[in-house]
């Protein structure tokens, strides 16, 4: 019996298409859960040469055994993200051009002869570093008669492995795209993988037909409008599998309880389910021992490290202190500012703040760098501004602030803020996350964090 390659995209369509910001643990979470349901790889958004990402990279391939990596980077920083995944038993690299006439020439300003040169150019440079290397078709539906054909044959006398043949535009019928995956199969010994959409409600007959036209692989993404999930492949495969002749490593008994953990971690994001909302089920106080934070950690379903596990408890006797008790949404925001973070260069010892208005804000802050402290005062527009110019006047150095959002993570007068920073340095963005009761504090905490991945990413 034929086995067809089940390839998950739901990680890289949130990150590069639908533009949804998930965090550290997020993306490992739903990479376990894509794993336990026998998907064969899973695909990684574009790193961009991006330390902070190459960290994200490094963290699934270690958190999946069974299942492959596959890699979304350019050329040019592949060697950050590759080096990332050394552990990674499985991993491909992707190389991805548009190969219908319109996306040829309106995002390369190329015509057919050109854009070969590109992708023979591209896969020979890709499998320098990856053994494994697959070149992505995108708007292959599109493609003039017969280009399709001659960009796999590229592909494979430069050394790639693998091609997908996407339907971006959603326009395909069943049939016709199994006559491409045909006219493909039929030309040249590559393997065919088949991004289906579902645009047009379709996605399942077309994963049918093409599976009949001799396709190896199928991508899907859990939740998502537009996508074929898996657990709607999973039971074609159930009950037409052996009609059909083939067979995947789909685990069809617990693949749809998966699928709605997957669903809850994104919210609902891009698709018409409603939001999930974690009701805190629990109150942690004062009382609480390491032990108890350790096991609550697990509940809510973390793996972490001693490291972190005692990050997490100094951040929440820090909290609790405050507050009085805490709930599992305040803990788990503990945990994504505090836990899986890259080493801390530097340190919030502590911080005053003054405003009002009739007086010039001014902040006081004080940081620890090797066991130093290092202080700054500074006045600005606000608390927050002042915090801000305080911090790059003990690090002698301005960044450019490109977004800052602060949000409550729980309701009422006495509710834990959540802040994120992100930070330009060298052209590149870093994240920082910071959880207090006060927002002037959670405010900091973020601008520290995004702080110390700028110094860890340039060391």
């Amino acid at each position: 019996m034929r086995k067809i390659d089940v390839i998950d995209v739901t990680i890289k369509v949130c990150a590069n298409e639908l533009k949804k910001e998930l965090s550290f643990r997020e993306k490992i979470s739903i990479a376990k859960s894509l794993e336990k349901m026998g998907v064969n790889a899973v695909e990684l958004p574009s790193a961009k040469d991006d330390k902070e990402e190459a960290i994200v990279c490094r963290t699934i391939a270690e958190g999946v055994e069974k299942t492959s990596v596959v890699l979304d980077a350019d050329c040019d920083s592949a060697n950050v993200v590759l080096g990332s995944v050394k552990c990674a038993s499985n991993k491909r690299m992707q190389v991805i051009y548009p190969v219908s006439t319109v996306q040829m020439e309106y995002f390369y300003h190329a015509k057919a002869p050109k854009m070969l040169e590109k992708i023979a150019c591209s896969i020979k440079e890709a499998t320098k570093l990856c053994c494994e290397v697959e070149l992505v078709a995108l708007d292959a539906t599109r493609a003039e008669k017969g280009f399709v054909l001659e960009c796999a044959k590229t592909a494979l006398n430069n050394g790639a492995s693998v091609i997908t043949l996407c339907d971006d535009a959603g326009v395909y019928f069943p049939d016709q795209f199994a006559s491409l995956v045909k006219e493909v199969k039929d030309g040249c010994d590559i393997k065919v993988y088949v991004q289906p959409s579902d645009k047009l409600k379709m996605s399942a007959s077309t994963a049918v037909e093409v599976i009949k036209a001799g396709a190896d692989g199928i991508k899907t993404a859990v939740g998502l409008d537009g996508y074929l999930s898996p657990e709607i492949l999973a039971d074609i495969m159930r009950v037409k599998g052996d009609e059909l002749g083939v067979d995947t490593t789909l685990d069809f008994t617990c693949i749809h309880k998966l699928a709605e953990d997957v669903v809850s971690v994104l919210g609902g994001f891009g698709s018409n389910s409603e939001k999930t909302i974690l009701i805190d089920k629990v109150s942690l106080n004062a009382d609480c021992s390491l032990k108890d934070i350790e096991n609550q950690i697990v509940a809510l379903g973390y793996e972490l490290s001693v490291e972190d596990v005692c990050k997490v408890y100094e951040e929440f006797e820090r909290v609790v202190t405050k507050k009085g008790a805490i709930g599992e949404r305040e803990l788990e925001a503990i945990v994504a500012s505090t836990a899986m973070q890259v080493p801390s260069t530097y340190h919030l010892e502590k911080y005053v703040v003054n405003s009002g208005n009739v007086i010039t804000a001014t902040a006081n802050v004080t940081l620890v760098k090797d066991g130093e402290e290092l202080s700054g005062v500074s006045v600005g527009d606000g608390p927050i501004d002042a915090a801000f110019h305080a911090i790059e006047q003990i690090i002698g150095h301005h960044y450019e602030l490109d977004d800052f959002n602060v949000q409550a993570v729980t309701k009422g007068r006495e509710a834990v803020g959540s802040a994120v920073i992100r930070l330009r340095a060298d052209g590149k963005l870093y994240s920082g996350n910071g959880v207090s009761t006060d927002v002037v504090g959670a405010c900091i905490r973020a601008y520290v964090n995004a702080l110390n991945k700028i110094v860890y990413g340039k060391n």
